[in-house]
């Protein structure tokens, strides 16, 4: 939703989910002949490869605040869409010692379930405490299968393809190789309220439960290793109260420049989840 009040800002609400919008915008891209001449769709999310190439950048500069006394670190990423973690395997194949990529990932586990046991299946999406993370087709996923099946745009679209249908697999030589850079940890909303409260009690710093997430993984993954952990954290947690609050901590206030941010002016439209209604609204728009 926006509180932009310009006449040329839409903001549309789908009635669905996470992965009904992106089937939508995902089809809107490959075929964008219903816009007129001199018109095309543009993405500032995870679709455009420029976020990526940005979010590269600070897990190299936080990587080389510890590398000059270890001789690598790991990173654990709270994710549903693969795009953040995606950006941290390719800082790995530009040459910064990461050692482990840890997937943080709520009870929506299509990516941990493929970590931990090469098995990649559609499942029932859930609503969850961490509902940025609330995402069963992960599309920065397939960037990673491009690379794992060696270029093979075809096997990739096939493997993406069946999933409708069927769980799909790699080869035990390719799940090696993912596990290799990879490790993965499912977190219920259970374990994220308790590692909030955990870690307010330890350190007096109220995790948001996205973030919470990637430091149970961290926890799970690496306990006991040399080299440090670095948890990439994700939102300000007065955005979550409900986790915040089944903490059994109070949820802290809105930084000051969006103190009044729940009394602004609010614009959006609802459509269903339908490509031809959204093409519509684009074109009444334009």
């Amino acid at each position: 939703m926006t509180t932009v009040t310009g006449d040329n800002v839409n903001s549309l609400a789908i009635e669905g989910n996470f992965d009904d919008c992106q089937k939508i915008v995902k089809q809107a891209f490959a075929d964008q002949s219903f816009l007129p001449d001199g018109y095309q769709l543009v993405a500032v999310n995870s679709i455009n490869f420029s976020r990526i190439m940005a979010q590269i950048v600070y897990y190299f500069y936080a990587g080389l605040q510890f590398i000059d006394d270890h001789e690598s670190v790991s990173f654990s990423v709270p994710t549903g869409n693969f795009g953040d973690i995606y950006a941290g395997y390719l800082a790995k194949k530009m040459g910064l010692p990461i050692d482990r990529l840890i997937v943080a990932t709520n009870k929506n586990d299509i990516l941990h379930r493929f970590i931990s046991k090469n098995s990649y299946s559609l499942g029932t999406l859930e609503h969850s405490l961490s509902p940025s993370m609330d995402i069963m087709v992960s599309s920065n996923f397939e960037r990673f299968l491009f690379d794992l099946f060696e270029g093979d745009a075809g096997r990739v679209e096939t493997f993406v393809k069946s999933l409708n249908n069927n769980a799909q697999q790699v080869s035990e030589t390719e799940w090696n190789r993912a596990k290799r850079v990879f490790d993965s940890c499912r977190v219920d909303d259970d374990a994220t309220c308790a590692i909030i409260k955990e870690v307010f009690e330890e350190y007096g710093y109220v995790l948001d439960p996205h973030s919470a997430t990637g430091v149970m993984a961290a926890r799970e993954c690496c306990a006991g290793s040399a080299n440090p952990v670095i948890c990439l954290a994700t939102a300000h947690p007065a955005k979550f109260s409900e986790a915040i609050e089944r903490a059994g901590l109070e949820t802290p206030a809105l930084p000051e420049h969006l103190k009044d941010l729940l009394e602004r002016e609010e614009r959006f439209k609802v459509l269903h989840a339908e490509l031809d209604a959204v093409k519509a609204l684009i074109n009444d728009s334009l």
